[in-house]
C-alpha cells in the first residue's frame, strides 16, 4: 500500500509539473479543431513566416557559430601543448557566467555610433555622421555573434569530455600511419565525437530559441518576440497561445534530435589510458593559443570590462539602499527556488531509484522536460492554469462568502516559483541523478536488512553521500533563476523587481550605464558555477590515468549503515 502510495505520488507530481505544457498543447489543439482560424489566419498572412524565417537563420547561424567555436577550442586544449593551454582549459566556460542580453548590452554600447569604437574612428580620421560603413550590431548577425559567443562552451565542455576519453590507440595508429594532429583531428576524432557535437549544439539551440533579451533589444523578430508582442502588446492571448504551441513543438523536435545523438554515442570509444597530446612549437602554437583566446576575449572579458566601466561610472548606485533591496530581492528569490527545486529533484530522483518501474521512470523524465521549454512558454501555459483557479476561487467565495479575495495565485510569488520549478527542475535532477548512480545499490540493501525505511535511507546514508551534488544543484539553479529573464517578466508581482529585470528595464530606455551595476552583479554570482565545473575540468585527465578498480567490500558502507 506504502509503495503504490508513493508511485501515485511521484507520478501526479510529474504531471503536476508538466501541466503547464499540456495546458499549451490542449488549448492550441482545441483552438485548431473549434475552427477558431481568424487569428491564426491573420498571423500566417502577417508575422508568422518572419518569424519562421528569422529564427532558422538564427539557429542555423548560432549552430555553425557555436560548433566552429566549441569544437576547435576543446580539440587544441585536450590534444596539443601551446602557451596558455592550462589556463585556457577552464577559461573557456566563462562566457557562461555572462547571460546573453547582458552580452548584446556591453557591444551595443561599445559599438553603437555614440560608444568607444566608432567615436574613436570618427576622432582618428576627422569622419562624420555618413562618411564611413560600420557594421550594425543590433541586427539578425549581431544576435548570431551574441548567442554564438555565449552558448559555443556548451558544445566544448561536452565535445573536451568526450576526446578525453577517445582511445589512445585510435589515434597512434593514425600517428604511425603518418598522419599529422590536423589530419588525425578530421579523420579519427571528428567522426568519433559527433555525437558529442550534436548534443552540445542542440542545447545551445535550445538555449536560442529560449532567449528573449538579446532578441528583442536587437529588434529580431522571433517566436519569443512575437508571443511577448501578441500577448502584451495587442492583448491576444488566443494568438499568443497558438504562437507558443509552434514554438513547442520546434523544441520537441529539437528534444528527439538530442535524445537521438545521446543513442549514436556507442560509437565514441573510451579508454583508460589517453592519447598523448602533440606538442606544438613555434607559428603553430602561438596560432593555436590566438583561435583559444579569441572567444574568451571577445565572449567574456570585453564584455566584463565594459560592465566594470559602467559601474565605476555609476559608482552611486552601489551604496543606493534601494539597489541593494533589489539585490536581496533577486538573492531571496534565487535561493527560495533553488531550495524548492532541489527538494523535488530529491523526491523525484530518489523516487526512480526506489520504483523503478516504466511508469515512474516516463514520468520522472517528463518532468525533466522544463528546461528545455522557453520560459516565456511556460509562463502563459502557467497563467493560463492559474487565471482560471484564481476566477474558480473568487467565484466560490463570492457564492459561499459574498467576498472577492481577488487574485491569490497568479501574479503572485508563487506563481514566479512555479515556473521556476518546471523550468530548471531538469538541471538539479540531472546533477543529483549523477550522485545517486555513484552510490553502489548495496549500501541499500544493507540499510534495508539492517531495517531502514526508504525515507530514512534517504536521510542516513544518501544525503551525507549526496552533499557535493546537492550543494552544486543548489548553485547551479539559483544562477539559473538569478538570470532568467522572460518568465521573471511576465509573472512577477506588481512593483517586484530582480536585477535581470532591472537591467533590461534600464538598457530597453537606452540607459546602458545604469544597466551596468545590476548587470555585473549578475555576472559574479555566475561566475560561482564556472570556478566548479572549472575545477571538475582540470582533473579530468587525471582521473582518468589514476581511476581506482571498482571493488565493493563490507567495510566500505558498514561504517555509513552503523
Amino acid at each position: 500500500m506504502f509503495t503504490a502510495w508513493r508511485k501515485l505520488s511521484l507520478i501526479a507530481t510529474a504531471a503536476l509539473l508538466g501541466l503547464p505544457l499540456l495546458v499549451i498543447l490542449w488549448v492550441g489543439v482545441e483552438l485548431l479543431i473549434g475552427g477558431d482560424y481568424a487569428t491564426l489566419s491573420h498571423l500566417w498572412q502577417t508575422v508568422v513566416p518572419e518569424y519562421i524565417r528569422h529564427s532558422l537563420w538564427l539557429l542555423l547561424g548560432v549552430a555553425v557559430g557555436v560548433i566552429t567555436l566549441g569544437v576547435s577550442t576543446a580539440w587544441l586544449t585536450t590534444a596539443c601543448r601551446f602557451p596558455g593551454q592550462r589556463f585556457l582549459t577552464w577559461a573557456l566556460l566563462l562566457p557562461l557566467a555572462m547571460p546573453a542580453y547582458i552580452t548584446a548590452y556591453t557591444y551595443t554600447g561599445m559599438l553603437d555610433f555614440a560608444g568607444p569604437v566608432q567615436t574613436m574612428l570618427r576622432d582618428t580620421f576627422g569622419w562624420g555622421y555618413g562618411d564611413y560603413w560600420f557594421p550594425q550590431i543590433r541586427s539578425l548577425g549581431g544576435a548570431i555573434l551574441v548567442l554564438s559567443l555565449v552558448l559555443f562552451p556548451y558544445v566544448y565542455l561536452i565535445t573536451r569530455a568526450t576526446f578525453i576519453q577517445q582511445s589512445a590507440t585510435t589515434l597512434e595508429a593514425g600517428r604511425s600511419l603518418g598522419l599529422n594532429p590536423w589530419q588525425c583531428f578530421v579523420r579519427l576524432a571528428l567522426p568519433l565525437a559527433r555525437p558529442a557535437i550534436v548534443t552540445g549544439t542542440t542545447l545551445a539551440l535550445m538555449e536560442t530559441l529560449a532567449d528573449y533579451g538579446t532578441v528583442a533589444y536587437f529588434g529580431v523578430t522571433t517566436f519569443t518576440t512575437g508571443i511577448f508582442r501578441t500577448w502584451y502588446g495587442l492583448g491576444d492571448l488566443n494568438g499568443a497561445l497558438q504562437l507558443a504551441g509552434m514554438l513547442l513543438v520546434a523544441v520537441i523536435a529539437l528534444m528527439f534530435l538530442e535524445r537521438w545523438s545521446r543513442r549514436q554515442a556507442r560509437y565514441d570509444q573510451r579508454s583508460s589510458r589517453p592519447a598523448q597530446p602533440f606538442q606544438l612549437h613555434g607559428a603553430k602554437a602561438w596560432l593555436a593559443s590566438l583561435v583559444c583566446w579569441l572567444p574568451l576575449v571577445f565572449g567574456f572579458i570585453l564584455p566584463a570590462l565594459q560592465l566594470a566601466s559602467w559601474s565605476l561610472e555609476r559608482w552611486q548606485v552601489w551604496v543606493d539602499p534601494d539597489f541593494w533591496q533589489l539585490t536581496f530581492n533577486s538573492f531571496m528569490l534565487a535561493l527560495i527556488a533553488a531550495v524548492i527545486v532541489v527538494t523535488m529533484a530529491l523526491w523525484l530522483g530518489y523516487g526512480r531509484r526506489q520504483l523503478p518501474t516504466p511508469a515512474v521512470r516516463v514520468s520522472v523524465t517528463f518532468a525533466g522536460l522544463g528546461y528545455a521549454i522557453p520560459g516565456l512558454v511556460i509562463a502563459v501555459g502557467l497563467l493560463l492554469v492559474l487565471s482560471k483557479l484564481d476566477h474558480g476561487i473568487i467565484a466560490l467565495s463570492k457564492s459561499w462568502f459574498d467576498y472577492n479575495p481577488g487574485l491569490l495565485l497568479s501574479g503572485t510569488l508563487f506563481a514566479l516559483l512555479f515556473a521556476y520549478v518546471v523550468r530548471f527542475l531538469s538541471v538539479s535532477l540531472q546533477t543529483i541523478n549523477a550522485g545517486l548512480a555513484e552510490i553502489r545499490p548495496s549500501m541499500d540493501e544493507a540499510a534495508c536488512i539492517q531495517g531502514y525505511r526508504p525515507l530514512q535511507v534517504l536521510r542516513k546514508i544518501h544525503l551525507p553521500l549526496l552533499r557535493p551534488s546537492v550543494l552544486t544543484a543548489l548553485i547551479l539553479v539559483g544562477v539559473d533563476v538569478l538570470k532568467e529573464l522572460p518568465a521573471t517578466l511576465v509573472l512577477r508581482p506588481f512593483d517586484f523587481n530582480t536585477l535581470a529585470v532591472r537591467a533590461y528595464e534600464m538598457a530597453g530606455d537606452e540607459r546602458l550605464a545604469d544597466a551596468g551595476p545590476p548587470a555585473l552583479m549578475m555576472v559574479l554570482v555566475g561566475l560561482i558555477p564556472v570556478i566548479l565545473l572549472s575545477r571538475a575540468m582540470l582533473k579530468s585527465r587525471n582521473s582518468q590515468l589514476t581511476a581506482p578498480t571498482n571493488t565493493t567490500k563490507e567495510s566500505d558502507f558498514a561504517p555509513v549503515t552503523a
